[in-house]
């Protein structure tokens, strides 16, 4: 008997997906490393405890209360007003990229990422018959507003992908890109911003006035340490946002998530006063890598790219035999030979180095 009919565009592709093993200190998902106070775990429990009555009916399937905090929080951090109708959420900022995928991608219709880049752009692609081009950054990973532009001037694609701070590399994007690219495309143009709160550069929000089919994608996984939590959202014109509840599943944010995800934003403050803490974790692993005479690309997120290893499968399993789980990366195009860290904790970050120092042969 013959197996399931895969679409044939799917048939030999592998599936996203990270390590997760118990008993070692995982380093591999960028998640943030700091948990939530009792305080906010309380707060949490109070406001589940008051929906659980509600929970046989459907949830608020506009989710406006928590699109209403999003747009207040982003306007917060940005300084441009934002209305609640230019806020959209889903579960985690990948089925936010999906949606964009099934309401601007489709057959027939290109997408268009600059590599290396975050492995599940391609695949949100694939999952939408969305054809897929993957231009290369520079050596350096970086990317300039003439090369990006000229590569949406080639290949004319209905959605454009730009990451910043880039996954798996770290490297910012300036506005001087988004701009020439949205200007040089008559498509979307998507700004992944997922760890944008780690890093000091300006947002693409600011540019949602002058560029009408700009889309900015964040998460609450990374900085407000709701990796648990999937929420990710949006901000960009309310006519792309009607665009996407055209795809939306009926009621696809449950209660529980929109009121978790209220709470957390409730204590915003307490949940990105962590962000300094692990930017320095951050900052000790860059300079205990260099001192073991090894390279780090520069970074804005709470992740560094760190090697390159003649052997770079040898040194991750060196680190995992030492009980640290980081993220291999050097089978993806552009990064043969390089690994990946998040930042943890003081004790993890110590851990990790006394580990990479002993994996390298330095005592």
């Amino acid at each position: 008997m013959s197996g399931p009919p895969v679409r044939d565009d799917l048939v030999g592709k592998q599936p996203y997906g990270a390590p997760q093993l118990p008993g070692v200190i995982q380093l591999n998902v960028n998640e943030n490393p700091f948990p939530p106070s009792a305080a906010l775990v309380e707060a949490l429990s109070a406001a589940v405890r008051e929906a659980g009555p509600t929970l046989h009916r459907y949830p608020d399937r506009e989710a406006l209360g928590l699109r209403f905090d999003l747009a207040a929080y982003l306007t917060r951090v940005t300084g441009v007003s934002l209305r609640v109708q230019q806020l959209w959420a889903a579960n985690g900022s990948n089925e936010v990229l999906q949606q964009v995928c099934q309401a601007f991608g489709g057959p027939g219709r290109v997408a268009l990422g600059f590599e290396p880049s975050y492995s599940m752009h391609p695949l949100l692609a694939a999952g939408t018959s969305t054809g897929w081009v993957g231009v290369r950054r520079a050596d350096d990973f970086t990317l300039s507003a003439g090369d990006a532009a000229a590569a949406v001037q080639a290949h004319r694609p209905a959605i454009t992908f730009l990451t910043t701070p880039n996954n798996p590399t770290g490297t910012a994007l300036g506005l001087d890109v988004v701009r020439a690219v949205h200007e040089s495309t008559s498509g979307v143009v998507v700004v992944d911003e997922a760890y944008a709160e780690f890093g000091s550069s300006p947002s693409a929000v600011t540019l949602l006035a002058e560029c009408p089919r700009l889309l900015v994608s964040r998460t609450m996984s990374k900085a407000f340490a709701g990796a648990g939590l999937r929420l990710g959202y949006l901000a960009a014109s309310a006519e792309v946002v009607d665009a996407l509840r055209l795809v939306r599943l009926p009621y696809h944010l449950s209660t529980l998530t929109q009121v978790a995800a209220r709470v957390a934003l409730a204590h915003t403050d307490e949940l990105l006063g962590t962000v300094e803490a692990v930017k320095e974790q951050r900052d000790r692993m860059v300079a205990g890598i260099v001192e073991l005479g090894l390279t780090v690309v520069p970074t804005e997120a709470n992740f560094l790219l760190f090697g390159p290893f003649e052997d770079p499968a040898a040194v991750w399993q060196s680190l995992l035999d030492r009980g640290v789980l980081v993220r291999d990366v050097s089978s993806a195009p552009g990064l043969t030979g390089w690994l990946r860290v998040c930042a943890g904790t003081p004790d993890e970050t110590g851990a990790f180095l006394s580990a990479l120092a002993e994996a390298v042969g330095v005592r």
